[in-house]
C-alpha cells in the first residue's frame, strides 16, 4: 500500500472529564486503525468540551472536529458518514443498572419486563437509548448529561440508570458514584446496537482510511485482542451469563447495520431470555 507523505490531522471531541475511561478504548482502537494504514497522523482533542449533541452538530457542519464515536441511529446516519464496524462489538446494547444502595431487594423481585417498565429509568435527552426504551414502553426520565442521571437516581427521581456493560462497571468504581450507587446484581436488558466512528458526510477519504485500518485489525486479530484486553475484566465482573436478560427491539437501528457478520459482535455464552 502506498504511504501518504502528508500528515492526517484528526480532531475528536474533548472528554467532558479529564481521564474519562470511556474514551480510552475508542482512542486506542482509532490509533490502532490508523497505524494499520501506515499513514502519518496526529490525533488530538478539540479545544473545548463538546457534549454529545453539540459534537454531532459540529461534525455535521464540519467545525471543530472531524471524527467522533457514538451509538448509531437512523438520523445520525443521515446527518453523518458512519464507518460500519461496531467498535464495541455491540456491548453498547447490553445494559446493566446503577441503582440506589439498599434497592437490590426491590429489583430481585422483578420477574417480567412489565415489572421493570414500572420502575422509571433515566437517560440523556439526546441519546438514542431514550427513544429505544420509549418505543418498548418505558417512561424515561431525561437529563441533559450523564452526571445529572446519577443524581436523578440518588434523589429517586428515577429508579435506575441503564448503562452499557463497560460503562456501568467502570462508573461503579468511581468513589463519588460508589458512595451513593451500586450495580444491580441480577438483571439486564439487551437491544441490538452499534457504536461507530463517524466523520462528516463529505469526508469520504477519511472514512475509507479509518475503515481500511479497522478491517485490517479485524482480519489480523488485533481488533479482538484490544477489545478483550480492554473489556475482559468488566465482562467477567458483571456476570452477564447469570443475569436475567430482557430483550428489546431497536426500531432506530439502520438497515445497513452488519448484524449478520458474526465476527463483528460479542455475545455472552449463555443468555436467559425473557418475554
Amino acid at each position: 500500500m502506498a504511504v501518504f507523505s502528508a500528515t492526517w490531522s484528526l480532531t475528536y471531541p474533548r472528554p467532558i472529564e479529564e481521564g474519562d475511561l470511556r474514551d480510552e478504548y475508542p482512542l486506542a482502537l482509532l490509533t490502532l486503525a490508523l497505524e494499520k494504514t501506515g499513514v502519518k497522523y496526529s490525533l488530538l482533542p478539540s479545544e473545548r468540551i463538546l457534549l454529545q449533541g453539540k459534537a454531532l452538530r459540529q461534525l455535521k457542519e464540519n467545525r471543530e472536529i472531524n471524527v467522533m464515536w457514538s451509538m448509531t441511529d437512523i438520523q445520525r446516519e443521515k446527518d453523518l458518514l458512519p464507518i460500519r464496524i461496531p467498535i464495541s462489538k455491540g456491548l453498547i446494547g447490553w445494559r446493566i443498572f446503577l441503582i440506589n444502595k439498599g434497592s437490590q431487594a426491590r429489583f430481585a423481585g422483578i420477574t417480567s419486563l412489565q415489572d421493570l417498565i414500572n420502575l422509571h429509568p433515566v437517560q440523556g435527552e439526546d441519546w438514542p437509548d431514550t427513544k429505544i426504551l420509549q418505543a418498548n414502553g418505558f417512561n424515561v426520565v431525561t437529563v441533559r448529561e450523564r452526571n445529572r442521571a446519577f443524581q436523578a437516581v440518588v434523589t429517586n427521581r428515577a429508579g435506575y440508570f441503564p448503562r452499557s456493560v463497560i460503562e456501568g462497571y467502570q462508573e461503579a468504581t468511581i468513589p463519588s458514584i460508589a458512595n451513593e450507587l451500586i450495580l444491580e446484581e441480577k438483571l439486564a436488558i439487551h437491544y441490538p446496537a452499534a457504536m461507530y466512528f463517524f466523520v462528516n458526510r463529505g469526508n469520504t477519504t477519511l472514512a475509507r482510511l479509518i475503515e481500511t485500518g479497522l478491517q485490517r485489525a479485524v482480519e489480523d486479530g488485533s481488533f479482538d485482542a484490544l477489545f478483550m484486553s480492554s473489556h475482559e475484566e468488566a465482562l467477567k465482573q458483571v456476570n452477564m451469563e447469570k443475569r436475567k436478560v430482557f430483550h428489546l427491539d431497536n426500531p432506530l437501528l439502520p438497515e445497513k447495520t452488519p448484524i449478520e457478520d458474526e465476527k463483528l459482535w460479542y455475545f455472552p455464552e449463555v443468555v436467559k431470555k425473557s418475554n
